[in-house]
């Protein structure tokens, strides 16, 4: 028996049309226990797919002016999905019916020049072409539960059409008033690492690229009508991993990096995979992101214990990553090394000189390469013997990497009263997708 939050009284459509406002909601819905019956994954080829259909989401503008008429009407789509607002309800459905001092918000949020432009009824009839089910709010996923943590962490779970749910996580950083999204790449995981829950759950399916990229827009909103930071910064770290899902993980790269779509910084989206094997990384050779490995041991031995789907030595996985960072861009050679600090397991002072030495094995093989080293104390997940290091033997670690000429820091711990912090990241339901 598994428990999980669910909303109450919570549809997303009667929610979506309050998420307009810019300021937040007076009344939040109120939450009530739930409990359900975990049942096997299914290995099912059915399982493991994504939907083929493509909205307007993940339509850059060139794409979408073809569909519904034209460059402008384009422009001004995505000028809404950028703010997280579906113009297909903004513009045409009376239920959304805003107040003029809720509108004149919104659209003093649109640029300048495209402030007095509106979508008519033909362009509306265009885009729901586009988007036959209802929009992309309503099309692609349903927001049906929000948790905020006591640090300001707030995790969203979004349920597919298919009624599976996937996890994605605001983290909030009041020192530079901007905010991180963990997004996620799949419902669940077939890497089986040790010390994650979303690994417990095998993998269910993939995601699309819409799935993907919704999971961006509703934290767009959430961000917007709450008043939590505006988010500059993605990292592919939730559920899932990115090279098992390669291609809808590069379609979204490209969106949330375009200037005329999302708009964030190349450096500022990152890619983290475990590698299941050297290929991994060429997979996102192109891709306008920074790469990320989440390496966890600087061993065969030791990887074999934590990522038990190992099939290739360490020198063989770095081979991987040094081939494409040399062919990277000189701005996108920067690469970071994701690493779990489990008490007892793979925090001694001997694992961190080995991790440097592995470390400055890429930094010798890639010219202007810069290596980051990220420290994550182990979250609960309920393991009965990984425990997280005590603050002591976590910086004693980062001074074994420091003293070796290592970039390193302490990634902090958020959202872990919620589950909602590095590892953490599994759903309830856990069933094949639903015909």
């Amino acid at each position: 028996m598994s428990f999980f939050v669910v909303a109450k009284s919570f549809p997303t459509h009667h929610l979506a049309p309050s998420l307009f406002r810019t300021t937040p909601p007076q009344a939040r819905p109120s939450f009530q226990l739930m409990h359900s019956t975990t049942e096997e994954n299914s290995a099912s080829a059915a399982s493991q797919t994504t939907s083929s259909s493509s909205s307007a989401i993940s339509k850059n503008i060139s794409e979408l002016s073809k569909e519904i008429g034209g460059n402008g009407r384009a422009l001004i789509a995505w000028d809404f999905y950028r703010l997280g607002i579906d113009p297909e309800l903004f513009f045409g459905d009376p239920s959304s019916a805003l107040d003029e001092d809720a509108r004149n918000e919104i659209i003093k949020l649109l640029p300048s020049k495209r402030q007095t432009q509106v979508l008519g009824n033909g362009a509306l009839r265009e885009l729901s072409k586009v988007n036959p089910d209802g929009g992309v709010e309503m099309g692609i996923a349903s927001l049906s539960d929000i948790h905020t943590s006591s640090d300001g962490t707030t995790k969203l779970l979004l349920k597919m059409k298919d009624g599976l749910e996937v996890e994605t996580v605001i983290i909030p950083w009041d020192d530079r008033k901007r905010s991180t999204l963990c997004v996620s790449s799949q419902v669940g995981c077939r890497q089986g690492c040790t010390f994650c829950a979303t690994g417990r759950m095998g993998r269910l399916r993939n995601l699309s690229a819409d799935e993907i990229l919704i999971q961006v827009y509703f934290a767009t909103k959430i961000c917007r009508v709450s008043n939590i930071f505006k988010i500059d910064n993605i990292v592919f770290m939730g559920m899932g991993e990115p090279a098992d899902n390669s291609d809808a993980v590069s379609t979204a790269t490209r969106i949330l990096t375009d200037r005329q779509l999302f708009q964030l910084s190349q450096s500022k989206v990152t890619v983290s995979t475990v590698a299941p094997d050297p290929q991994s990384f060429s997979l996102f050779a192109d891709a306008p992101c920074v790469l990320a490995w989440s390496v966890h041991a600087a061993t065969d031995e030791l990887r074999k214990i934590l990522v038990p789907t190992t099939r290739h030595t360490m020198e063989e996985l770095r081979e991987g990553l040094v081939e494409v960072l040399r062919r990277r861009p000189k701005r996108l050679r920067t690469t970071m090394l994701e690493y779990v600090l489990i008490d007892g397991m793979n925090d001694r002072i001997e694992d961190a000189v080995a991790l440097a030495k592995f470390s400055q094995g890429i930094i010798d093989a890639v010219p202007q390469c810069k290596v980051v080293v990220n420290i994550i104390p182990f979250n609960d997940i309920g393991h009965p013997t990984y425990k997280q290091p005590t603050m002591d033997a976590v910086l004693a670690f980062q001074r074994g990497l420091i003293e070796n000429d290592i970039t390193a820091y302490i990634r902090t711990t958020r959202g872990d009263d919620e589950s909602a912090a590095c590892g953490q990241l599994a759903t309830s339901k856990r069933t094949k997708p639903v015909p």
